[in-house]
């Protein structure tokens, strides 16, 4: 070894029977399997995810499946990991226990049941959402108990009274799974119960109104049908509901990611898109534009392509001062969708007033447009940049017109 690189610190060994026989690393949630041998859950649960169907120390038969926490030998573990801290051992923590089928059955047939004290199935809901909201297995398990259906009803029970937390629960729950087409249905089909969705994005907590956004996108996005989508979004105050989320403040960033997508699945929807622009949708996404991450910001701009499509949306955009250089400015910085959208607003806005022409000039757009020509980005979004720069052709300095015909301006494929 190099003489400025210390050796490792071989002063402690690993005991032999803290070491998973799969892994051969320190257990950090032991299991014992039907067979009596205990492996690490992790590591158990890929072999027999790859269709192995014996015990892999004593190659016998597994049984039965079932994985039983090894509590003592994990109190062992835990033991010595911190009787050996000085050697830079760190403590395992205690692992949460995954949803145990028999629990979820209970819990749900608590949540579920009239006759149950109101106390006792909030208790229930409160656990399922923990449980769901551990893993990705959990929700699993969950799921295979086709619990939606039941949430729906909770959900939807009493939606006349103030809003009650047994309620609120439901829909926390239900945000962690995707709905069936049916499912969406039978929310958006019925006006009473979008409405009441419409009605907690306006709610005192900020979290029962991220959830109430969360559902309505699912909701609109999984419904193919454009008429009852458009009947959702014409939902009265839903708009300015979402644009609510959506204008949180920056310390609650789910509600940022939930709002854009809300927004977004409006917005897909034509009819109602001028709706979007009345409540104030331009300036909620030119103010937050710069604060999304990568998949976020794709949507963001995305919808404001959308929105620049409508005449109203377009002079909005335009009317605003920082629209043109922030979508200049974003146009290659985020990926290629988002370089698509990005050139698709700026044509629209370009397109319809010289106002933005000009301001796209002098925000730097010809180096960007010509450095998006030459790149491998997709084809569309070299197509919006051609009809763009084609477009601009006569606001270029002097200067640059020289060398832009070396640029294929003139062969544009309409979009």
């Amino acid at each position: 070894m190099p003489g400025s690189l210390e050796p490792l610190d071989v002063g402690v060994q690993i005991p032999y029977h803290f070491r998973c026989p799969i892994s051969l690393e320190l257990m950090r949630d032991p299991v014992t399997v039907s067979t009596g041998q205990t492996y690490d859950r992790p590591s158990i649960e890929s072999w027999v995810a790859t269709g192995n169907t014996t015990c892999p120390v004593t190659r016998v038969p597994l049984t039965d499946f079932t994985l039983i926490p090894n509590h003592t030998l994990r109190r062992l573990i835990q033991e010595w990991c911190v009787a050996n801290r000085s050697f830079g051992v760190e403590r395992i923590p205690t692992p949460k226990q995954p949803a145990d089928p028999a629990t979820v059955r209970t819990l749900l047939h608590q949540a579920g049941s009239e006759s149950t004290p109101i106390q006792l199935r909030l208790s229930a809901l409160r656990r399922l959402r923990g449980l769901a909201r551990d893993s990705e297995k959990n929700r699993s398990v969950i799921s295979a108990h086709n619990p939606r259906e039941l949430l729906l009803s909770v959900l939807f029970s009493n939606t006349n009274l103030d809003s009650t937390e047994l309620n609120h629960e439901a829909l926390a729950i239900l945000c962690l799974f995707p709905l069936t087409e049916s499912e969406c249905v039978f929310v958006g089909s019925d006006s009473d119960r979008v409405n009441y969705l419409v009605s907690l994005l306006f709610h005192s907590l900020m979290e029962v109104r991220v959830n109430s956004a969360a559902l309505i996108e699912i909701v609109v996005a999984g419904t193919r049908s454009t008429e009852l989508r458009s009947e959702i979004c014409n939902a009265e105050g839903i708009y300015e509901g979402i644009i609510g989320v959506f204008n949180c403040p920056i310390a609650y960033p789910r509600a940022l990611k939930v709002g854009i997508k809300a927004l977004f699945a409006l917005c897909l929807v034509k009819q109602h898109r001028h709706r979007a622009v009345a409540a104030g949708a331009v300036e909620a996404l030119i103010d937050k534009l710069a604060d999304f991450e990568k998949c976020d910001a794709e949507r963001a701009l995305a919808t404001v392509e959308l929105l620049c499509r409508i005449p109203t949306g377009c002079a909005a955009f335009a009317g605003h001062a920082l629209t043109v250089p922030l979508l200049v400015k974003i146009i290659l910085k985020v990926s290629d969708r988002a370089t698509e959208y990005a050139a698709g607003a700026l044509l629209s806005l370009c397109s319809a007033a010289e106002v933005c022409q000009r301001e796209a000039v002098a925000a730097g757009v010809l180096t960007q447009l010509l450095l998006l020509v030459q790149s491998e980005c997709t084809e569309r979004a070299k197509r919006k940049a051609q009809m763009l720069l084609k477009l601009l052709r006569d606001s270029w300095p002097e200067d640059s017109v020289g060398n832009s015909d070396d640029f294929a301006c003139s062969d544009v494929v309409p979009y």
